[in-house]
């Protein structure tokens, strides 16, 4: 190899380290106090109609304002701290976030997605969270400079036959 060949590739590996190593940050998902959730698609009809049909899909749950407005909410519903932003991510996964800003951590100071860039925005604070593809990580104002990300809650297959099911741990 020439010695500019190596240079080169010397450059390229310790750039790939930096980010790697260094130039990685740890995001703040737990501003947001822990609450309970629980959204349950009883049938596969009840997510047709209320969950996220596919990429780039989403749809609010708060409960307190009936939200969405015919979602059959049960005595053991629950929408976390601010509702819940249920989304299908970039490959067609359902993935689940409080609505709650952690910059602002008020439960009526929510999050929502703004259509032109797909980010999920603040209406206070003004930051972006990026909901589709990289787990609600923050985009641009306070949060990224801080590292807050939104808090996540998993979704997976629910018991006895429901479609999903939205929960907390």
């Amino acid at each position: 190899m020439s010695g500019t060949t190596i240079r080169a590739v010397a450059a390229i590996a310790a750039a790939a380290f930096a980010v790697l190593s260094g130039g990685c940050h740890s995001i703040d998902d737990d501003r947001i106090p822990v609450a309970p959730v629980n959204i349950v698609f009883n049938t596969v009809a009840d997510w047709n109609i209320y969950g996220v049909a596919g990429a780039m899909d989403h749809r609010s749950f708060i409960r307190e304002k009936r939200v969405p407005s015919k979602f059959p909410y049960t005595a053991s519903t629950y929408t976390g701290f601010g509702g819940v932003l249920l989304v299908c991510d970039v490959l067609g996964n359902p993935q689940a976030f409080d609505l709650s800003c952690p910059v602002e951590a008020r439960q009526d100071v929510r999050v929502s997605i703004d259509e032109e860039s797909t980010l999920a925005r603040c209406p206070k604070c003004g930051s972006t969270y990026n909901v589709f593809s990289l787990m609600g990580h923050p985009e641009s104002g306070p949060a990224a400079d801080d590292g807050y990300g939104l808090r996540r809650y998993n979704v997976g297959p629910g018991r006895g036959g429901s479609a999903y099911m939205v929960v907390s741990y």
